[in-house]
């Protein structure tokens, strides 16, 4: 009989799977050679975790402990598919000799996550399943966490995971960093993946809370890992950009878990150390004169940390960002955000009118930011029924609780 598990050690292994199954998973993945096979070990290694903690106590560096477990399973998996599908015995002998022998040095792991991303990220495989891939496998989100992301029924996010895995196998796509005349085609989609795990972090699509802190802290960890193996300035800019964005972290939520919007924001709780280093690093990006997207946005979060309130931020400075950052990447939520800036600068009246332009355009229609940032100059306004319409738009599209709970408190307030 199964040795019951008690509720604050399984809380601990949730939370540790979340940590530490996407650098278990890279791992494995270098030990194995096979996606597949890396996850369904990884798996076994969590489930003999959940048997075997509740007598001998969470060991005191579980990540080892999981990838040794782990590499035991695959080793029996290989033994029984030998016996079943007749094998020649000493090729399953070479592979497991690879799987005992293979190293386990720290900066081996820690470079496992950067090795996985690129191979996620190959040219071969379509942009929506190279994110699906990295976001699943890599970072550990749920399939109905990033279907709920980007908008889509978790079967078409299912599908894109199994087409992208399959096209891995089918055409033997190597596991490592590309050589340097591959890099600039590789480099552009991790950059996006690793912010888009980063945005998750940085504002949950879901759940009770605002920020999960291991996903933004994995994102930073892996810029680091990118600025380091390839300091080009646009991966400069993103580590800046979710440094400076980071910053904040600790200041965008009440001890109650209630959202804080940047305007009511205690800057004394913003993290000094990541705005210094943010804003250093923003400034290098800038000086090369070929930085793109992610260090516009770098320098608009730099101007509003370097503020000391709302009320004295460079709100032209920001517009005139935001200008140039449209030019190089016209999205809708580029120019939302323009929009909010412009508000800010000329009043909510003139923000109204761009908003307006960008819901009519209907790139937006399903995204709650763009509503609650029209409610919120509907009320600055004194258009209460129009606000009231606008907020109850955006609290149907939102999922996030303090989110949901924000919007109600702005429905209750008007009069």
């Amino acid at each position: 009989m199964a040795t019951p598990v008690p509720e604050p050690l399984s809380e601990a292994i949730e939370t540790l799977y979340r940590s530490e199954s996407g650098r278990v998973l890279a791992t494995l993945v270098r030990l194995l050679g096979d996606l597949d096979m890396a996850e369904e070990s990884m798996h076994e290694a969590f489930a003999a975790a959940l048997e075997s903690w509740p007598r001998t106590g969470i060991p005191e560096s579980p990540r080892p402990w999981l990838i040794s477990t782990a590499r035991f399973k695959a080793m029996d998996a290989m033994r029984r598919r030998s016996r079943l599908s007749g094998a020649q015995p000493h090729l399953v002998a070479h592979m497991e000799a690879r799987v005992q022998d293979a190293p386990l040095e720290d900066d081996e792991i820690d470079d496992d996550r950067l090795r996985l991303i690129f191979t996620c990220c190959h040219p071969a495989l379509p942009s929506e399943g190279q994110v699906a891939l990295t976001l699943r496998e890599i970072c550990g989100l749920t399939t109905e966490e990033i279907a709920r992301a980007f908008l889509v029924t978790p079967a078409t996010l299912a599908q894109r995971i199994v087409r992208a895995k399959a096209k891995i196998r089918d055409a033997s796509i190597p596991y490592e960093v590309p050589s340097p005349h591959e890099l600039p085609e590789r480099l552009d989609a991790v950059l996006q993946v690793v912010y888009l795990v980063f945005n998750e972090g940085y504002s949950a699509a879901a759940g009770a809370g605002v920020t999960r802190a291991e996903l933004t802290g994995e994102a930073i960890r892996l810029g680091r890992l990118l600025t380091e193996h390839q300091p080009e300035p646009e991966v400069i800019g993103l580590l800046s950009l979710m440094l400076l964005q980071e910053s904040r972290r600790a200041a965008r939520t009440s001890p109650a878990g209630e959202l804080i919007l940047l305007e009511n924001q205690d800057r004394s709780l913003w993290n000094r150390e990541q705005i210094a280093e943010g804003v250093a690093l923003v400034e290098k990006a800038l000086q090369s004169r070929r930085f793109g997207s992610f260090t516009l946005q770098a320098a608009i979060a730099a101007v509003h940390a370097e503020a000391e309130s709302v009320a004295a931020t460079d709100w032209r400075q920001i517009v005139a960002l935001y200008n140039q950052l449209m030019r190089i990447q016209p999205s809708p939520v580029v120019y939302l955000n323009r929009a909010v800036a412009i508000a800010m600068r000329d009043g909510p009246e003139a923000g109204l009118a761009h908003i307006d332009a960008v819901l009519e355009h209907g790139g937006l229609a399903n995204y709650y930011l763009a509503h609650s940032a029209r409610a919120d100059m509907c009320r600055r306004l004194g258009r209460t029924a129009e606000a009231r319409s606008s907020y109850e738009k955006a609290l149907a599209l939102t999922q996030q609780e303090p989110e949901r709970q924000f919007l109600q408190a702005r429905i209750r307030q008007l009069k």
